[in-house]
């Protein structure tokens, strides 16, 4: 049987990016790609990666008839397109925004929305009926830190330096995103403040309940397209060689998330659904690096991942995607 698919916000980056892995899915058949500026154009005019592998158009509503639906729209525009069309309950919805993230707004009409970090809620999300999908930052700096969190190991502050490419902005136009600003450049933004901090605060609560440690998160612009380097350090107790065990029994059952030997770089991941970590002690700090690609793992790959989860199939289906190193 196949997984009736529908997306709203179709002509986005992260739709894009669905559309191009879900073409090869087995299990799924891709029906209404809702575009409102789009509707009736094909697909692979807006994402021209796509010229001579469908023959899709967007369209203007939903079918009705989905097992599953996609809302990656902008932040806080779900909420707003969910209060207006209503879906039928045995419908699967997985968010890409940040409207349901929080437990604060988990309920929402009825529905539940599960926070979909597969590394840390597998269960909940195999029984799910609607998911939110983690932020992309929030996603790389978690994986950083949950095998600490459910040691009890996070006991003082942590520092986290990251950055990411400009496909994390979105494809609407900015002063940020524009080539001549961005290219040879480097900036921060919502530096201490970032709205992935609330997400990442209650996953890590949520195995270590007492956890009273601060966070310092610097977020940076960078001057490729794709991909999230985090640099994330706390003192510990830890030994290297401990920390290493500790990670690697974490992740044991996690097939997209692998502790490295050697120090990784961001290439390694890019097109990829992969987390890569690596840990190191200097001194009184452990350091743990993190690198996904922000529009698969930290985006629409982890999207499929829990939709696979959703409708019990191996986590791994449809998301056999390599790299390119040059």
């Amino acid at each position: 049987m196949k997984i009736k698919v529908g997306i709203v916000g179709g002509a986005g980056y992260t739709a894009g990016e669905l559309v191009r892995i879900l073409l090869h899915h087995e299990y799924a058949e891709l029906g209404a790609i809702v575009s409102s500026s789009n509707a009736g154009n094909p697909v692979y005019q807006v994402h021209d990666d796509l010229v001579g592998e469908t023959d899709l158009v967007f369209a203007s509503e939903l079918a009705g008839d989905e097992d599953v639906v996609f809302l990656c729209l902008g932040h806080g525009n779900s909420k707003a397109w969910l209060e207006k069309h209503e879906l039928p309950e045995t419908t699967h919805i997985i968010d890409l925004s940040n409207d349901f993230r929080l437990e604060a707004d988990a309920e929402f009409e009825g529905r539940e929305f599960v926070y979909g970090l597969p590394e840390l809620n597998k269960s909940r999300i195999q029984q799910a009926q609607s998911i939110a999908n983690p932020g992309c930052f929030a996603t790389a700096i978690q994986l950083a830190l949950l095998p600490l969190a459910q040691a009890g190991k996070l006991t003082d502050d942590v520092h986290v330096s990251a950055i990411t490419g400009s496909t994390g902005a979105g494809q609407s136009l900015s002063e940020t995103v524009h080539f001549s600003w961005r290219t040879n450049n480097v900036s921060i933004y919502k530096p201490f403040t970032h709205q992935h901090l609330g997400e990442i605060g209650e996953s890590l609560a949520q195995l270590q309940p007492q956890l009273d440690s601060a966070m310092h998160f610097i977020p940076y612009r960078g001057n490729f397209s794709r991909g999230i380097f985090a640099s994330v350090y706390t003192p510990s107790d830890l030994t290297q060689e401990e920390a290493r065990e500790l990670y690697q029994k974490f992740y044991d059952d996690a097939p997209f998330t692998t502790v490295s030997d050697k120090e990784i770089h961001l290439k390694q991941v890019v097109n990829t659904n992969k987390c890569l970590l690596h840990v190191q002690k200097f001194g009184k700090q452990l350091l743990i690096t993190s690198v996904i690609d922000n529009l698969v793992k930290g985006a629409s790959g982890q999207a499929i991942q829990n939709m696979n989860l959703l409708f019990g199939l191996p986590e791994t289906t449809g998301l056999h995607l390599k790299s390119v190193l040059f």
